[in-house]
């Protein structure tokens, strides 16, 4: 991911800046996207970490390599949030994994030291039902002791049916991100090429 760059904030579909590819990025409010995608694209503050957890109710665009983007969809789960602003993210995020024509795939990331919550795995679950390529990454891998590391993966795995792609990553010592991009691009170019 050699250049990448912010391009806008959009509210629905309709604001989608153009029909390049997409890989969406959903996960809980405060999972970590933010820092996921920063150390993706090698960039601290491409996306911007928010204090304030379900603040952000917009689908923020980044154009990675001129060819496609990633779309940090706002964080779900955040149970301050109004049933009208519940409503519209349910909404939002439907019209985009239903209605958008170029969907790569959908990157689920979880906490890996709370681990999947009960919104992660229904949003899990809503995702294989739509037949979406999904990759599953664990954020804050560097927040459980080395010695539990191991264990901790193998229950995960476990929670969620043993995923093909599943990443547990530390953005703090940039552990299995390079891992990561590469399934993205990987995925990206074998969409443009089907």
């Amino acid at each position: 991911m050699k250049q990448s760059e912010y391009i806008k904030g959009a509210k629905n579909i309709t604001h989608i800046p153009s029909e390049l590819p997409i890989v969406l990025f959903m996960g809980r409010s405060n999972v970590g996207k933010s820092s996921l995608i920063n150390s993706l694209t090698n960039r601290k503050n491409l996306a911007h970490t928010s204090g304030m957890p379900g603040k952000t109710m917009l689908l923020n665009f980044y154009l990675i390599n001129n060819n496609f983007y990633i779309v940090d969809a706002p964080g779900y789960g955040y149970a301050r949030r109004s049933k009208s602003m519940q409503d519209e993210f349910v909404v939002m995020i439907e019209e985009i994994l239903i209605k958008h024509p170029k969907i790569v795939g959908v990157v689920l990331v979880i906490d890996f030291k709370i681990g999947p919550t009960e919104a992660d795995l229904n949003t899990y679950e809503f995702l294989k039902s739509l037949n979406l390529n999904i990759i599953m990454v664990a954020t804050k891998k560097d927040k459980i002791s080395k010695s539990k590391q191991l264990s901790h993966e193998n229950k995960l795995r476990k929670q969620l049916n043993n995923p093909t792609n599943l990443f547990v990553v530390s953005n703090l010592h940039k552990e299995n991100i390079e891992n990561v991009k590469n399934i993205i691009l990987k995925g990206v170019k074998e969409y443009e090429s089907s």
